[in-house]
Formats: C-alpha cells, structure tokens, sequence
C-alpha cells in the first residue's frame, strides 16, 4: 500500500508494523502527531497493544522502562526539550539492556525558543549508550524503524530513530506501507528470555550478576558492566548491516550505514546527514553536469560511530566539506569532531576537513548554500578555525571572510 503520508505518520506505521506491546509518548512539538496518529490506530481497531496516556516525558520513558523489563515489545517518540527531560532515564536503559525504540524528531533546545530543526537535541545525547541512526526521507524513517527492532531486540540496546523536524515531520511523501505478513517474517514476536535472578535490573540477560539479592546490594564491577557496554556498541556494526542486507533482500530499499553518492572519482566530497541528504544529491547532482567532481558521503549511523566505514569512505580524500545542523558550543559542530577522530590515524595524512556548521534553529540548507559551501572548500587553503558559518544572514559574504569569524551566506 503506498500512502502521501508526512514524516510523523510514516513513524506511526512503521511502530504499527512492529507490533509493539506497549506504546506511551508525551506530545510535543514537532513530534505531536506520531501519538496522534496511534491513538486513531487504537480507535480503528488496527493497533492491538496498550496505549498509554501520561503526563510528561519523563513518565513516558518510564512507562516505557518498565514494560520493557517486563518482556514486552514498546515504542515511544519525543523531540528536543522533552529528550532533555528523559537524560537520565536514557542512561538506565542502555544500561539495563532494554530494546526500546524510541523516535526523536529533531527540534533546537531552548533558549531561545524555537520549533523548527536541529540536530543537537539528540546528538548530545551520544555518549548515553543509545545507539542513533538519522533519516533522509519518511520512507527511510518507516524503513528504519522496523530494522530498529531487530537490531535492538538482537544486541540488547535501546535504538533512537531521528528525523529533522519539520522538513519530515511535517513535510508530505509517498511512502510505501510495507506489507504486515512480510513484516512479520522480517521482525518475529519478541519473546526474550527472562533472568533467572529476580532482582536482576539487566533482566534478559541469563548471565549478568545481580544488582539486589535476598541478603540486599550485591557487590559487582561497574568497569566490567561499561566494558561490556562498549562490547555491544561494537558488535551492533555487523550486526546493523547485516540486518540492513537482510531488509533489502526481502524489501528491494537498502540504507547503508555510510553511504557513497558518486563520490569513486571525486576531488571534493561533501557529507551530511538528515533531510539535506536530499538537498545535497541535487547540488552534486547539478555540479557533475557542470563538470566538477563532486561527490557525497551521507551519514546515517552516528551511534556506534562507523569509523571503519568513515575511514574507508575518507581515507586519501583530497578535500572534505562537512555540513551539518548541529552544534558544539566553543568546539565545533559534532559530526565534525567525529569524523576527524575517526580519520586520526597514526603513521597516515588527514585529508583536510571544512567544518560548516548550518540549518540552526530550524533555517533552510538551501542548494545555494551547499553549493557555497562546496566552492569554498574547492578554491582554499584550510582554514584555521573549526567552524565556519553556513548562512548567517546578517554578515559578510565568504569572498570577504577573515581567520577570526568565518561565514558564507
């Protein structure tokens, strides 16, 4: 069944057709419709779990926790100020093992106000133990969110699916429903098998020592518990490409953890993630016929990391434009400082990085800009600074940049 549906619906169906035991989320702006749009499946007849009413994000995850540990499949979304609130909680399910998937629609933090766009909401949530992966279209946000529980439910980790506010929360597209009996083949019902040690927080896992037992707090390594963590990180690689193989044989659409677009014979590449993939692809698209090698590297696993398919991509590269709608205050823009650790390789050259940093709070990443961006990065030197601003509208154009406040508008 194919459907004009926005980015929120598509997050909507793809919960659906997981079949989740349990779904609570607290709506808030631009995510609102993804429990909208449930809680008519449940008036339809057509959702068959538990939907849950609650009053903040923090009940939500909560709820969310609670049923997860119980053994049931679950679902939640959120946005910005409300992922905010859920920080803490967001630890104790990766730290307890929980396969919950959650959807994040990227929204700037306040202050100042804003309801728009922006990555940062969930990428300074990296270091939680969620692993994160980032939509181009609303097709790939109901795709990815089926490949999301299988991947949670066979590693034992909590998987955040994020997509750009507004450009596809609230933006229209046709997007395959995919079909229930093939779904159901793809994601079998959850049934994990329950710890023998009742007090057990990482409940699932037969193996994993008790927190609380019948004399009370039982001593244990916590460095042993984040070795393990890290372990798991590592191992949801393979894992997250093989399941993706595993959706592309049976679906016919695949999303590569690191994706190439014609970038074999490129001088310069540019990378991105979100909803400007799509933007970017027209740029590069335009500047081949203009006889530029131009190429384009989308990233869409940020949690683990892919620095072995970063390195791949990277390596050797002549010149790298990084544009991306997130920010690290007095550092640079987070994808930024992640693929140039990923590229720090001893004994090797790093190709030079162009750190723009663009989109904030929600304003457009116009072809225009890319391709200013692309230009800049073809016909200089590298500059001495970490970020240079992408369409800060009140400022200089880039031909009159200086070392101190780069901007191209």
């Amino acid at each position: 069944m194919i459907k004009v549906i926005t980015g929120n619906e598509a997050a909507a169906y793809g919960a659906l057709l997981c079949k989740p035991e349990v779904v609570c989320a607290y709506p808030i702006t631009p995510q609102s419709r993804i429990p909208e749009q449930i809680a008519e499946f449940v008036a339809q007849g057509l959702f068959k779990g538990k939907f849950v009413n609650v009053e903040s994000e923090v009940a939500a995850l909560g709820y969310v926790i609670g049923a997860s540990a119980g053994g049931v499949r679950v679902f939640t979304a959120t946005s910005s100020q409300g992922l905010a609130v859920m920080h803490e909680q967001l630890h104790w399910a990766a730290g307890a093992r929980l396969p919950i998937v959650l959807v994040n629609v990227n929204r700037p933090l306040a202050a100042p106000w804003e309801l728009t766009s922006e990555q940062t909401d969930s990428l300074s949530q990296r270091d939680t133990g969620w692993l994160q992966f980032y939509c181009e279209s609303n097709q790939e946000v109901l795709d990815t969110i089926i490949q999301a529980y299988k991947l949670a439910e066979t590693v034992g980790l909590p998987v955040m699916v994020c997509l750009d506010g507004v450009y596809l929360s609230y933006v229209a597209e046709t997007v395959e429903i995919r079909d229930q009996e093939a779904v159901d083949h793809f994601l079998p019902p959850y049934h994990p098998e329950v710890s023998s040690q009742r007090y057990s927080y990482k409940i699932f896992m037969k193996e994993a020592p008790a927190m609380f037992g019948p004399q009370g707090y039982v001593r244990r390594s916590y460095m042993a518990d984040r070795y393990e963590l890290h372990r798991l990180h590592q191992m949801s690689f393979e894992l997250a490409e093989r399941i993706n193989g595993e959706f592309e044989q049976m679906f016919g659409t695949g999303y590569p953890l690191v994706e190439e677009y014609r970038a074999d014979d490129a001088d310069v590449v540019a990378v991105t993630s979100g909803s400007a993939v799509g933007t970017a692809r027209f740029v590069v698209d335009r500047m081949r016929e203009e006889g530029y090698k131009i190429g384009l590297i989308k990233i869409k696993m940020f949690r683990p990391f892919p620095k072995h398919l970063i390195r791949k991509t990277l390596s050797g590269r002549k010149k790298i434009a990084i544009i991306e709608r997130d920010l690290s205050p007095g550092q640079c823009g987070i994808l930024h400082q992640e693929i140039r650790w990923a590229l720090n390789v001893p004994g090797q050259t790093t190709p030079p990085t162009y750190g723009f940093v663009a989109g904030l709070g929600g304003e457009d990443i116009t072809p225009e800009l890319i391709k200013k961006a692309i230009e800049f990065t073809m016909k200089n030197d590298p500059v001495d600074q970490d970020i240079i601003w992408l369409g800060l509208v009140e400022k200089r154009q880039y031909d009159e940049y200086d070392r101190k406040t780069l901007q191209i508008r």
